[in-house]
């Protein structure tokens, strides 16, 4: 019976063992690729307020969305911007349909400032937020391709 107990404790060992291995392997830091350090060096400028107009309020703009919807993008930005000089920036750099669907939660947004509870406002724009999430891969393209062009 003892010779069995150590038989199974040192396959236990040894199984746990591996375990610990396979787990230290997985944790291993992998190297950023040239593209994820410039991608990560371009969200750093932006969170330090460095960043150029208007790729700065694109990522203003998609961070915001991403967290609580236009809504949330609106409220936020209003209370510290120019509105109408963010919005020009992104009809500036948006694709047409995205650029559509910013107008029209932003005329939602303005409507819902004085009619708190209508549930029409509040559907326009989360058939806005939609719009925007279907879409988000066209503003990933552009990021990347400006983050293409940063420094190191």
């Amino acid at each position: 019976m003892i010779e069995t107990q150590t038989i199974a404790e040192a396959g236990d060992s040894m199984i746990f063992d591996l375990f610990r291995r396979k787990k230290e392997k997985a944790t291993q830091e992998i190297p950023l690729t040239e593209e994820e350090k410039k991608w990560n060096k371009m969200w750093d400028l932006w969170a330090e307020g460095e960043f150029e107009s208007p790729y700065n309020e694109l990522m203003t703009y998609q961070s915001e969305v991403n967290n609580g919807g236009h809504d949330q993008y609106f409220v936020n930005t209003s209370d510290n911007v120019d509105m109408e000089k963010e919005l020009s920036a992104l009809y500036e750099i948006l694709p047409e349909k995205l650029k559509e669907n910013l107008q029209k939660a932003y005329k939602a947004y303005l409507q819902s400032e004085e009619r708190e509870d209508d549930d029409k406002i509040i559907e326009i724009l989360e058939n806005c937020d939609n719009v925007f999430w279907e879409n988000e891969s066209e503003i990933n393209e552009i990021l990347e391709k400006y983050a293409g062009n940063i420094t190191l």
